[in-house]
């Protein structure tokens, strides 16, 4: 039976074993008495993305939107000329 999984094996494993270790640091960290008051991981994951997103966006942003455009002023013009 072919395995039909994204991962290969030794990555799946290698996978769960950091999200196991990342669960018991967590763990350990909430059990004891002391708050860091740090950044969540949403706030890493948004301070990350942002730039990412930024760049994406500055590069396809663009030609979607007049592409788009395009598309819509045809498709107004075309149904204008039809009646």
């Amino acid at each position: 039976m072919p395995d039909d999984g994204l991962l290969a094996p030794a990555a799946a494993a290698a996978a769960a074993a950091s999200v196991s270790t990342l669960l018991r640091t967590v763990s350990a960290e909430r059990s004891s008495g002391i708050y860091r008051g740090g950044p969540t991981i949403e706030d890493v994951v948004r301070e990350e993305v942002r730039p990412l997103l930024k760049d994406w966006l500055d590069t396809h942003l663009p030609p979607l939107v007049e592409r788009l455009v395009r598309a819509e002023i045809e498709r107004v013009v075309g149904r204008a000329l039809s009646q």
